[in-house]
């Protein structure tokens, strides 16, 4: 499974037992504190990994580095709160590469192991499915916002602790409960990734707007013109993909095109599975939030289609 799909990471199979799940991803800073900012970012680029399905076994740190900006004490911060993270998730460093930059950026290379039988695509939602979506949106916009200096203590907070949870327990709850395809909500935004989901699976998914979770402060902030600079482009190459809802309030699209860091999985799950997988992500304190489901198989011909719905009329 490589770029020819639109799946969050590629997929190499060794033997019938094991494959290698690999990805890469990185970020510029998004919080002040280097040990935070270490944690997310890594969090952030190990959930490609959990959104197949799979158990990250060895990352390798990617960095891009001022060293005429930054004191060397704010790359070992960076690193530490990286390791920390990549600890927590029972995997483990074992190298990376630095490079001179005029921008701080920091990430990882993750490489991680799946059973073949057991792989998560997005590839696999059917029509009838329930769509569920683990953390709230709008990291892009509060982010922003702290860079201006326009963020609440609150919204801060609430976007750090989202940011900073492995999306471990969302994984282990829809193996368990036997979802059929899933994606994580990062750089694309939420409307971004719900759209390779449904063109990977060739269907069209009804998202309701009033159900999609948000962050504190995040439909003011997407009011007073927060949006980071990767909402417009997302908003430009996924919009006309979109069906918009007559009279739709333009802030719902600055929310929809967000691009997310570390979000949540989007799942795909048949109707009759629902209940299992809210028990299973309830039981380990991930939230479940029911956005939509999966209306129709897309035209022959044609890509998936998502459309979206203020209300579930």
């Amino acid at each position: 499974m490589g770029i020819d799909t639109y799946d969050d990471a590629g997929v190499y199979r060794i033997s019938d037992e094991v494959a290698l799940v690999q990805t890469v991803d990185f970020i510029t800073p998004i919080v002040d504190d280097p040990f935070l900012f270490g944690q997310i970012a890594a969090a952030n680029s190990l959930s490609d990994v959990y959104a197949m399905g799979g158990r990250p076994l060895t990352a390798m740190n990617v960095v891009g580095f001022p060293s005429k900006k930054l004191d060397r004490g704010v790359l070992a911060e960076i690193l530490k709160g990286g390791g920390d993270k990549v600890r927590e998730a029972g995997a483990v460093i074992v190298g990376g590469h630095t490079v001179e930059d005029e921008e701080l950026k920091y990430g990882l290379s993750v490489t991680g192991l799946v059973h073949p039988g057991r792989l998560i695509t997005n590839q696999g939602a059917e029509p009838g499915d329930a769509l569920l979506l683990t953390k709230s949106l709008g990291t892009g916009l509060v982010s922003t916002a702290n860079k201006r200096g326009k963020s609440s203590r609150e919204a801060l907070d609430a976007a750090a602790a989202s940011m900073l949870r492995l999306n471990r327990d969302a994984c282990e709850a829809m193996i368990e409960a036997g979802a059929r395809a899933a994606t994580d909500i990062t750089g694309f935004g939420f409307l971004g990734h719900a759209m390779n989901l449904a063109r990977g699976s060739g269907v069209r998914l009804a998202i309701e707007l009033s159900a999609l979770p948000l962050l504190p402060d995040v439909m003011d902030l997407a009011r007073r013109g927060m949006s980071p600079g990767g909402t417009a482009h997302n908003q430009a190459y996924y919009g006309p993909m979109i069906l918009w809802p007559g009279g739709l309030d333009e802030v719902w699209k600055k929310i929809a095109f967000d691009p997310q860091t570390s979000g949540g999985l989007l799942i795909a799950i048949p109707e009759a599975r629902l209940e299992t997988l809210v028990s299973a992500l309830t039981r380990r304190a991930v939230a479940a939030h029911r956005v939509g489901w999966v209306e129709a198989r897309a035209e022959p011909g044609a890509f998936g289609r998502v459309i979206l719905r203020e209300s579930g009329a």
